[in-house]
């Protein structure tokens, strides 16, 4: 990272005298990471693009700069565009189903129920299904609140071509959300019972608290042993789950954490962290496992990350 940069950790030395260039971007750092990261579905990504984001931010003239927070949102999102283009190209070739990088969170995340379901594993692969520029519309206008004048200004769309965007991806998503608010405490209860089945062979534990179309996805990228297709069905999902963890024996261990905003799991074998499962309920039952065992998506589980909106 050069000199004058904004990395991840802190932003400036001790005692040294902040410009405003710098203090602006620095009270504002954790929403436009939020941005980003819910257009990309990546913490490595969205790191990047702050770096760009303030490149640019540090050449303008603060003179000329009527609100700060709308003009470096304008930013951050024109440059998480470029890359969430770039990387679709990427994902084409990703070896098996490829799931968002998960997130430590800490404890405020969830208490903003409109945040949390936002930066969730579930809502993140619902996010995936839309159109670059649908997926800005949609996280500006239904997360952030912006103004219709402010998304057109960042995506380079009219006010009337971003009304007509934000309705079709609102209805899309709507569309393939879940079916109901779940509760920090029901989703804990579901990860409870998983982490019990993990740890004693459990299988019926697991049945019980599995939907009968449960959908399993792993993420290795290619790097760790993972499912290159989903698997589909409680009795499949529920073996599978009991056979690979047995391989493993007495070295796995399960410690409940707070991903993207809900519960969920770190597993550990021998002491290392080898991945991490999230979940989707509805109606009570678990109707999606998330398990990212790609090495390159967990190191932000070792720390908790800050969002905001």
């Amino acid at each position: 990272m050069g000199e004058g940069q904004v990395g991840a950790g802190e932003p400036y030395a001790h005692g040294e005298t902040v410009d405003p260039a710098t203090a602006a971007f620095v009270a504002h750092r954790n929403l436009l990471f939020t941005v980003a990261y819910e257009m990309l579905g990546s913490a490595a990504d969205a790191e990047d693009v702050l770096q760009e984001t303030w490149l640019r931010w540090a050449g303008v003239d603060l003179g000329t700069v009527r609100d700060q927070r709308a003009y470096l949102v304008r930013i951050v999102t024109r440059q998480a565009l470029m890359r969430l283009r770039a990387l679709g190209r990427r994902r084409e070739s990703y070896v098996g189903p490829w799931l968002p990088e998960p997130l430590l969170t800490a404890p405020d995340v969830a208490e903003d129920v409109e945040l949390a379901e936002s930066v969730s594993m579930a809502m993140l692969l619902v996010l995936e299904t839309l159109s670059p520029t649908e997926r800005a519309v949609f996280v500006l206008r239904e997360v952030f609140d912006l103004d219709y004048d402010e998304i057109a200004d960042a995506v380079g769309k009219s006010q009337a071509a971003v009304r007509q965007i934000a309705h079709r991806a609102r209805s899309h998503v709507a569309a393939r959300r879940p079916r109901d608010t779940v509760t920090p405490d029901q989703t804990r209860h579901a990860l409870q019972a998983f982490k019990q089945a993990v740890e004693t062979g459990d299988l019926q534990r697991l049945l019980d608290i599995l939907a009968p179309d449960v959908v399993l996805l792993s993420d290795g990228g290619g790097i760790k042993k993972a499912l290159t297709h989903p698997i589909v069905g409680a009795g499949k999902v529920a073996r599978l789950l009991t056979a690979g963890l047995d391989r493993f024996g007495d070295g796995v261990s399960v410690e409940p954490v707070q991903v993207n905003g809900y519960p969920g799991l770190v597993m550990r074998i021998g002491g290392e962290i080898d991945g991490v499962v999230a979940m989707r309920i509805e109606d009570g039952l678990v109707t999606g496992v998330y398990f990212v065992r790609n090495p390159a998506k967990l190191t932000h589980v070792e720390r908790e990350t800050a969002l905001s909106r």
